[in-house]
């Protein structure tokens, strides 16, 4: 049922799409399946709207319409970001003749990042003391990637009729590293990588194939693992040395100590004017009439 909020109404469709973004996020993250979160998502895809229409509308009565030369700067850096003005709209999901609607959506948007950024200006620019405070409260933000080290032994299997013959080798290779043999003296003589392409050396997350780093990253120093498949083939990896994730020194990133503490800022000054703005503000769920027909699809 369509929203009014502050007599301007809200069409279904509004709050479905942000109700199926928010269940999105929340799948990929591997927190719901199915439907059994749908009423929580849509209480989340009600509030969301209803700030975004708050703050639209507040920003529209302290600021107003903006210069044409600013809008227009503001659409062409979007555009050339997607590659285009016809990639721009296709990632919209608009068409060509609904630009001027995407132009003044733009417009609101910028309204409403001029008032937020009014309101924060008039707070005090962070001092040193409140950098180091936010970084000590915030230290996990602020860490060194946990890195692994590791050595390899691939054998490849592009052909169908190789896979099993690579697959026992590398199976006895394994045996016999489980026993005590020394990893790099059979990896030079089994893998089918080149000698130095045997130590991986130090590696973070995304830096080389999933695969690899899952079973890496969920390795004990010394451990051998087991036999696991990835595009290149069959592996076994040993974890040789492991670098916890440690504290960046606050001097070497005040900078994006100070970017960070600012974002929370931001965030901290619009759920502050939403919630002023919800005191005096109107909002109803406008439901069908009693002699509406219903239709059941």
């Amino acid at each position: 049922m369509p929203l009014i909020i502050n007599g301007q109404s809200v069409e279904d469709g509004v709050v479905e799409a942000e109700f199926a973004q928010i269940k999105s996020y929340f799948e990929q993250m591997g927190n719901v399946s199915c439907c059994e979160r749908d009423g929580e998502f849509r209480g989340y895809a009600r509030d969301n709207i209803i700030a975004r229409v708050l703050l639209l509308q507040e920003s529209a009565r302290r600021i107003g319409a903006l210069p044409a030369a600013e809008v227009d700067a503001a659409m062409a850096v979007l555009e050339q970001s997607h590659g285009g003005q016809h990639a721009f709209l296709a990632a919209l999901g608009a068409m060509p003749d609904q630009l001027d609607l995407v132009r003044n959506d733009v417009e609101a948007d910028l309204r409403m990042q001029k008032m937020i950024d009014a309101l924060c200006a008039e707070r005090n620019p962070p001092d040193e003391t409140e950098l180091r405070r936010y970084y000590q409260e915030h230290l996990d933000a602020f860490l060194t990637a946990e890195q692994v080290r590791a050595s390899h032994i691939l054998k490849s299997a592009r052909r169908s009729e190789d896979r099993q013959k690579a697959y026992d080798e590398l199976r006895t290779v394994r045996q016999r590293l489980i026993a005590g043999a020394d990893f790099e003296t059979l990896a030079r003589q089994h893998s089918d990588k080149a000698a130095e392409h045997i130590d991986f050396g130090f590696f973070k997350r995304g830096e080389l194939p999933e695969e690899v780093e899952a079973v890496a990253f969920s390795s004990e120093v010394g451990e051998v693992s087991p036999i696991f498949l990835s595009t290149y083939g069959y592996h076994v990896i040993k974890v040789t040395d492991r670098k916890p994730p440690t504290p960046r020194p606050f001097d070497e990133i005040q900078g994006e100590v100070r970017d960070r503490l600012l974002a929370d800022r931001r965030t901290v000054v619009t759920r502050e004017l939403v919630e002023q703005l919800k005191k005096t503000a109107t909002v109803e769920d406008q439901t069908p009439k009693a002699d509406a027909p219903v239709h059941v699809h």
